[in-house]
């Protein structure tokens, strides 16, 4: 070593210059164990350090790559003839290129889109990708995170910032019919530590005041206001106080029959049962009422849960409500309140809605998910997912199907 080369310590890091010869040794065929190991303990008789490692195991068929340094002067072609002597033995198939440095440098702007398939096609996959490039972007790797309920892949992308990728993927995906999430690459990815979801169609596949409705004998009547709402003729705060008008004289018993008849959407269970083991924090917010979801709160182990309330006298509903109503500004005011109880910064929130009533929790979370949502939301909203299952929420979160079975399979030990 010369006086001029620092030496090689675990605090002193070493970036190889661009000028210094490099070979990028790639190994592919039938997967086994020790393949890995096979190949650098090969490696290690020449004195090469290691630049870079990728490797990726598809459908029991490995592809191994190795970027490191050139060998001392004179032993390159013995190297080469050394590693595909090993290959052979091994029944795989190498190829060693040289070149000079590390990767090159990737462009300014990280993302990582996620992209929901039900399911993906080679058509759709090909047009994302296109539209990636289109875009400046450039597809630094591919991952898939979930082969079920839905295939789910990610894609990290460089080269361009994440606003302007993700109105261009939004357009495309619309288009195609799969659901793609954008978001900034960063380790805030990981920090998001409270998501707040809606309760009414999408914590749970039921409308609350209708099921209370039917035991009343006024579905029909609900469902007008509703509609009228819904055409803007009625505000949140109107149309609920005359829906819940129509429940008046109702017998307090009927709460647990509403409570019994409750359906959770498919995959919502797993959805916060991860999220809680990951250390999140799980609420829910709604225009419903708290004879509902004071009871989700309990059985789901919720760590938050505000809703309207329905008064009740001598065991009788009245026909009012209690208390402030919740609606849409109320549900962006209640995030951020559970947000400062959970010392959470709102950046680092996770809403999920899928109503217009959602919208303003949707836009002040640092990510906002439209689920099976009406297509006024789902333009707005960060991102849309549009399948009927709310655990695919997770992959956007960067967790894989697998973690995911691992970790329910270790608390069943």
């Amino acid at each position: 070593m010369s006086a001029s080369q620092p030496p090689h310590t675990a605090d002193v890091p070493v970036e190889v210059p661009e000028n210094v010869p490099t070979l990028l040794v790639k190994i592919f065929g039938k997967d086994r164990p020790g393949i890995t190991a096979g190949l650098f303990d090969t490696l290690a008789a020449y004195s090469v350090d290691v630049v870079d490692i990728e490797q990726v195991v598809t459908r029991g068929r490995i592809v191994l790559c190795a970027l490191v340094t050139a060998p001392p002067s004179g032993l390159e072609g013995d190297l080469r003839a050394t590693v595909h002597s090993w290959a052979d033995s091994m029944r795989m198939q190498a190829e060693i290129i040289s070149g000079i440095g590390d990767n090159r440098r990737r462009g300014l702007g990280r993302s990582l889109v996620t992209v929901l398939g039900h399911p993906l096609t080679a058509e759709t996959t090909a047009a994302i990708a296109a539209k990636i490039t289109a875009t400046g972007g450039n597809i630094d790797r591919i991952f898939r995170l979930a082969k079920y309920p839905v295939t789910a892949v990610e894609f990290a992308v460089s080269g361009t910032e994440t606003e302007p990728l993700r109105t261009a993927l939004a357009t495309e995906s619309a288009a195609l019919g799969v659901d793609v999430a954008v978001v900034a690459a960063g380790l805030h990815r990981r920090a998001q530590r409270l998501v707040v979801m809606d309760v009414d169609s999408t914590l749970i596949q039921d409308e609350v005041i209708e099921l209370f409705a039917a035991h009343a004998g006024c579905e029909d009547k609900v469902a007008e206001v509703t509609a009228a709402a819904m055409r803007g003729e009625l505000d949140f705060e109107q149309s609920l106080h005359a829906r819940v008008a129509l429940l008046a004289e109702l017998d307090a018993s009927v709460v647990e029959k509403v409570r019994s008849e409750v359906r959770l959407t498919p995959g919502a269970r797993t959805l916060i049962r991860t999220l809680k083991r990951l250390g999140y924090q799980v609420g829910v917010v709604s225009g419903g009422f708290t004879q509902v979801t004071d009871d989700l709160q309990e059985r789901l182990g919720l760590d938050f849960a505000q809703a309207n309330t329905l008064e009740i006298v001598h065991g009788k509903l009245t026909g009012r409500v209690t208390g402030e109503v919740v609606d849409r500004a109320g549900k962006a005011r209640l995030l951020r309140r559970f947000a400062a109880e959970a010392g959470v910064p709102l950046a680092q929130t996770v809403a999920i809605g899928d109503g217009a009533n959602d919208l303003d929790m949707l836009n002040a979370a640092g990510l906002g998910v439209a689920f099976n949502a009406k297509p006024v939301v789902r333009e707005a909203a960060h991102t849309a997912v549009n399948v009927p299952f709310l655990d695919t929420v997770l992959y956007l979160l960067g967790i894989t199907r697998e973690e995911v079975e691992a970790a329910d399979a270790h608390e069943e030990d």
